[in-house]
């Protein structure tokens, strides 16, 4: 076992309020793309750029085009939890990992087991009518065509949090707790390049801050650990699942 997954597993063993601090990069072993790799979201040419469409001003002007980049760019139903997943789901379990902190919106978290979930970004699976408030489920979203309408009337909009639009003030002081509070802190799966979400991490109070992302990000030289390889892949030799 290669050194740095053996001091992670250390690390982990001793931990007592481990948090997770996930994002993209973390789903995409489940076959969900990421946003700025060079085969991302970003990367690919549309009509309007996808921070344009995905902007609350964009929704509210132009549905229609909103939602085909939504349903074809955003939701994958048929996707699984990946091996990162399981293994943060077991540790829960186990009594160590206290929470996890995604930028993800694909559920995957809630869909290995995992219960304490802040998604900084919300979810595709809660979607509510802008008039009634009534809830819809991204199995109702799938079986609609174009912008989806609510039987009284309104449109139905996604609970996600889409340029120009604040995080849950909830959420991020849930996120804000739990990482002040945690003794280790595992980063995923994420540039750290998302403002206000990456700066949360600056209320880790610990010493045990650990950094596993394919690629340098800003945080790397406060680290004590740093591990350049797919999160799924550190995750399997380090947790049984």
């Amino acid at each position: 076992m290669d050194d740095k997954i053996l001091e992670l597993k250390k690390i982990i063993d001793q931990g007592q309020r481990i948090v997770f601090f996930g994002g993209a990069g973390v789903s995409t072993e489940s076959g969900v793309p990421d946003f700025r790799s060079v085969d991302g979201l970003y990367n690919q040419e549309y009509d309007y750029p996808p921070e344009t469409i995905l902007s609350h001003s964009f929704y509210m002007r132009n549905r229609e085009e909103f939602y085909w980049f939504y349903r074809n760019k955003m939701l994958f139903p048929d996707v699984k939890p990946n091996a990162a997943h399981l293994a943060l789901a077991k540790l829960e379990e186990m009594g160590k990992l206290k929470a996890v902190i995604t930028q993800n919106i694909d559920g995957l978290h809630q869909m290995a087991g995992s219960k304490e979930v802040y998604e900084l970004h919300g979810t595709v699976h809660k979607n509510y009518c802008e008039t009634c408030h009534k809830f819809y489920s991204l199995d109702d979203i799938m079986k609609m065509d174009g912008v989806p309408i609510c039987e009284c009337g309104g449109f139905i909009k996604p609970d996600v949090v889409l340029y120009e639009e604040g995080l849950n003030q909830t959420t991020i002081q849930k996120a804000v707790h739990a990482i002040a509070t945690a003794d280790v802190l595992i980063i995923g799966g994420t540039s750290l390049a998302v403002y206000p979400a990456a700066g949360l991490i600056n209320y880790y109070q610990g010493n045990q801050l650990v950094l596993i992302n394919k690629s340098a990000t800003p945080k790397d030289s406060r680290a004590n650990l740093v591990i350049r390889d797919a999160i799924g892949e550190v995750f399997r030799q380090v947790v049984e699942i």
